[in-house]
């Protein structure tokens, strides 16, 4: 899963794509990869688009685990544009319910925090040692904004201790905790999260979505 067409392009190009399902006014593609079944999607940008199409995945397709690739914005100064991050914990950070005493990103009856799932951390992390790449392992904020801002970043690392920011993840996580499917997610740093950061994503989209399709595919052949 993908939040944009750029993003899933790469990875479409190297499957066997065996049927294309219109449903709830979005596309998923039917594949399959080293004799693995997939289901592939983009969701669209934003929380809402995200969840649709996860909660999708999961009762119409019924996906047995959920992989979540592509770009977000770097908060921690040693991330790079081009480098990989894979989430340990996702979290929403345009949730404020604090009004009635609860923390930042907290919603009643759910967490602040989701947790990715740990075997396939450990693939990750196996795949990014055989390919010799860096990867970081971080917590990742998501909210319905693309930051360009460094008070904003900086505010979201302090409250949240994220590495990484971006705008789908954290409610994909939220359904794949309810549905308890195990979720994964890795992303390609496209851009600063600071002003200019537009400039950045435009350019670096394409390149950064390429590294983070690259490093997704070479972790299925040992799933």
């Amino acid at each position: 899963m993908c939040a944009m067409v750029e993003e899933l392009e790469p990875i479409l190009e190297r499957v066997e794509i065996k049927n294309k399902i219109f449903h709830g006014n979005n596309d998923y593609y039917i594949a399959s990869f080293e004799n693995k079944d997939l289901v592939l999607a983009y969701s669209k940008i934003g929380k809402v688009n995200a969840s649709i199409t996860a909660t999708t995945m999961i009762e119409k397709f019924g996906v047995k685990k959920l992989l979540f690739s592509g770009v977000a914005g770097a908060i921690d100064e040693d991330l790079e544009i081009g480098d990989l991050i894979v989430a340990t914990h996702v979290c929403q950070h345009d949730v404020d319910l604090t009004v009635f005493g609860y923390k930042h990103g907290f919603i009643p009856e759910s967490e602040i925090y989701f947790d990715c799932d740990n075997y396939l951390i450990d693939i990750a992390q196996d795949v990014a040692k055989k390919l010799s790449i860096k990867l970081k392992k971080g917590i990742i904020a998501s909210g319905d904004q693309f930051v360009h801002s460094r008070k904003k970043k900086e505010w979201i690392k302090e409250v949240f201790g994220a590495s990484a920011i971006e705008m789908e993840g954290g409610a994909v996580g939220c359904v794949c905790w309810n549905f308890r499917v195990p979720f994964f997610m890795l992303r390609a740093i496209s851009d600063t999260a600071e002003e200019g950061a537009g400039v950045d994503f435009d350019e670096f989209l394409e390149k950064s979505s390429k590294v983070s399709a690259n490093f997704l595919l070479e972790m299925l052949k040992n799933i």
